[in-house]
């Protein structure tokens, strides 16, 4: 059997900082028609769980800490028996939303994550959150970028825990090293390419001085 991506979009809101916006948000599901792992855990466990039909969950994955990416991750856990796996810098972040729980486990950079046939490269992303990742599949051709990368640009940093200077340097040295045909699947939002948005890394360099 082949490893596959499936998707679904979740709708919920976001908060940080004493605001609320209202978000769609990705959720990416990467296995075969076995066994699969979950990256992030937005608003609907259902949705999530339809996603997942019959498979062994092996993980949930979090991109980063913000609460529109983690809220339903501890109940699909249960749900699934799958653990929560977090890189340890966003603790602070994932606190704010599950104040006195923990994830199972932790990411770190360069960790390999095997599943359904194919492998995920965890890849240490800091800027929008000092815990973001993303999951490079080579099998696949695709890269999760969480609130990292979107089509367009790097993600928002206006916020607690962010910094424009250090998502730009994280994009440029650990995503568009990757090959330009590399898929890139956001947190929100539509897909793009690696290739298609190499060519602004200058443009966003200036507006980091």
């Amino acid at each position: 059997m082949m490893a596959h991506i499936d998707h679904t979009v979740t709708v919920g809101t976001f908060s940080l900082d004493n605001e609320t916006f209202d978000v769609d948000n990705n959720v990416w599901v990467v296995g075969d028609d076995l066994e699969c792992v979950v990256i992030d855990a937005p608003h609907n466990v259902e949705a999530i769980l339809d996603v997942i039909g019959t498979r062994k969950v092996q993980a949930i994955l979090v991109t980063h800490a913000h609460d529109d990416h983690i809220r339903v991750a501890p109940e699909l856990s249960e749900a699934t028996g799958a653990p929560v796996l977090m890189h340890p810098d966003d603790m602070v972040l994932w606190q704010q939303t599950h104040p006195g729980l923990s994830p199972d486990g932790e990411l770190s950079d360069k960790q390999v994550i095997e599943v359904g046939g194919t492998e995920l490269h965890v890849l240490h992303t800091p800027g929008h959150a000092p815990g973001s990742v993303c999951f490079y599949s080579p099998d696949l051709g695709a890269v999760f970028t969480g609130d990292t990368l979107f089509h367009g640009g790097p993600g928002a940093t206006g916020r607690s825990y962010s910094d424009y200077g250090t998502i730009v340097d994280s994009i440029a040295d650990r995503l568009l090293t990757l090959p330009p045909e590399t898929l890139v699947h956001t947190g929100h939002g539509e897909s793009t390419t690696i290739g298609s948005e190499s060519p602004q890394l200058e443009e966003w360099r200036k507006q980091a001085r």
